[in-house]
């Protein structure tokens, strides 16, 4: 008897077949950060500030924390380096990055990393919706920011 060859493909994780649109909500999706890109940690603390990258060596990152939601009270784990990049954003002035994608993950980690859909991040940053929905919907993962859910 052969395997059944439908089993195996669904085993490999795929990207949606659904085209995003403006009201696509979308996250930074970490978990892509840990499968595709083995200097994730690197990258992540370089973006933190002098004291916050003394807390990281003192602490385990791979733990996690509780994070409750400021809007709904709903609680959620976090892992420890992708909090202190949210509260190191979020009380961070400067608005936007170099390039769309800069600017794009710098919202994400200002917003504790919630969902936002192109217009809802073209309104935050002052560009053309239409032009962060092209650049988050091809075939290439900038930063791991993909569809929420």
């Amino acid at each position: 008897m052969s395997e059944n060859p439908e089993a195996q493909e669904n085993d490999v994780p795929r990207p949606s077949l659904v085209k995003p649109t403006l009201e696509t909500p979308f996250h930074i999706d970490f978990s892509w950060w840990r499968q595709n890109d083995q200097e994730w940690q690197v990258f992540l603390q370089g973006l933190l500030s002098e004291e916050q990258r003394e807390k990281v060596g003192r602490i385990n990152l791979e733990d996690t924390i509780d994070w409750v939601d400021p809007q709904t009270g709903e609680v959620t784990p976090m892992d420890v380096l992708q909090y202190l990049l949210s509260s190191h954003y979020a009380s961070d002035e400067e608005q936007g990055g170099s390039s769309l994608i800069e600017s794009i993950f710098r919202a994400f980690l200002k917003n504790g990393n919630q969902p936002l859909t192109a217009e809802q991040l073209g309104e935050a940053l002052g560009r053309p919706p239409q032009t962060i929905l092209r650049t988050l919907s091809g075939r290439q993962v900038y930063r791991g920011i993909r569809p929420a859910g």
